[in-house]
């Protein structure tokens, strides 16, 4: 599944990392993003973009073609 099939209120666990820019990657993974991390949607600006998730006690937002690096599963 990816971030873009997300609707509101939807909790998904990261279980992998889709290929892309490996300086990109290692960002994604300082932010928290790392396997097993569970994340909330809870925002999507007017126009679809960007999205605003919840992890691990903070809000990040994130382009949806930046977040679509990540693979995830429905919880």
């Amino acid at each position: 599944m990816k971030i873009s099939e997300m609707r509101l209120g939807d909790v998904a666990e990261i279980t992998g990392y889709n290929d892309g820019n490996a300086t990109y990657r290692a960002k994604i993974l300082a932010l928290g993003l790392i396997t097993g991390t569970k994340i909330k949607l809870i925002n999507v600006a007017p126009l679809g973009d960007p999205v605003e998730f919840s992890l691990r006690g903070y809000h990040l937002s994130l382009r949806r073609s930046e977040a679509d690096i990540l693979q995830i599963k429905k919880v």
